[in-house]
């Protein structure tokens, strides 16, 4: 084989598996997301969920509490939940009133290397409970991915709802609860005509969807996908960043399930794979 020959092979196989500005950034933002899952405050950490009851809750080592911690003195203190206002009374020093994750930063209670804070839950309320030392995070094997494919990521047309319009959205819990909805997108995939319906979450819209992969290559209740606000009527939709609800790594989450209008009629083959598959 002649040299030009081979470097006319050599630099087509490079040009082959070279990654595209697109690949590279979808990449990126992969580890990224890998690394808030590990990270100190990141859902792999999630340990413990305690739901209260009215009035005074023990919390400590000791097997008698109701909150029961894996580390630190047998008796902590207390949380009192009084008409949906949670306070916390250490067995030393001042009490402290808690604020719940549904009305923005919760206030934490820390202790070693756990951290605790109120969440709010339809009509309940509970303690949360996060280890950087659980055995989820120190057990975590990695996330794993199909591959890359630029044509799973699609332009669809925002449809606006009427102002106050909510959706449906069930959650693990059994419960449902009516989210606002500003609007639905609709985009063609794979030949087929689609509609999905987001809820809104801070500055982007949230889509819980399932798939014809769920429960096979996929996490089985269903994946999320954040998008911008339209613009210009219009909506991106990747599903190269379709990702598994926090529920796929702790049994501790209380993820929201996809509404009925989300279930997808084809295989989305894009974005990230049950946790465990390879």
């Amino acid at each position: 084989m002649s040299r030009v020959v081979f470097t006319a092979l050599l630099l087509s196989l490079v040009n082959a598996t070279a990654e595209t500005p697109y690949q590279s950034s979808i990449e990126q933002w992969r580890q990224q997301r890998e690394a808030r899952l590990k990270a100190d405050g990141g859902w792999l950490t999630v340990a413990g969920l305690f739901w209260l009851k009215e009035g005074v809750n023990t919390a400590g080592t000791d097997p008698s509490c109701d909150i029961v911690l894996p580390r630190g003195p047998a008796r902590v203190g207390v949380f009192e939940l009084h008409n949906g206002k949670t306070t916390f009374r250490p067995a030393t020093g001042a009490a402290m009133d808690l604020k719940p994750d549904a009305e923005g930063d919760p206030d934490e209670v820390k202790l070693e290397s756990l951290t605790m804070f109120v969440i709010h839950r339809g009509q309940r309320y509970g303690i949360r409970m996060k280890d950087t030392e659980s055995k989820f995070r120190k057990e975590f094997t990695g996330l794993h991915w199909f591959p890359v494919n630029e044509s799973y990521r699609v332009t669809a047309k925002f449809v606006p709802n009427e102002p106050g319009k909510t959706i449906a959205v069930p959650n693990i819990l059994g419960e449902t609860e009516q989210e606002p909805s500003p609007g639905y997108v609709l985009f063609t995939l794979n030949g087929q005509s689609l509609r999905l319906d987001p809820v809104v979450e801070g500055k982007e819209l949230f889509f819980i969807f399932h798939d014809r992969t769920s429960g096979k290559e996929t996490y089985p209740p269903g994946r999320f996908l954040y998008s911008d606000f339209p613009k210009d009527g219009k909506v991106e939709l990747d599903f190269n960043k379709a990702y598994n609800p926090p529920c796929a790594f702790t049994p501790f989450a209380t993820c929201p399930l996809p509404p009925k209008q989300n279930r997808l009629p084809i295989r989305i083959e894009a974005g990230e794979l049950n946790y465990g598959h390879h």
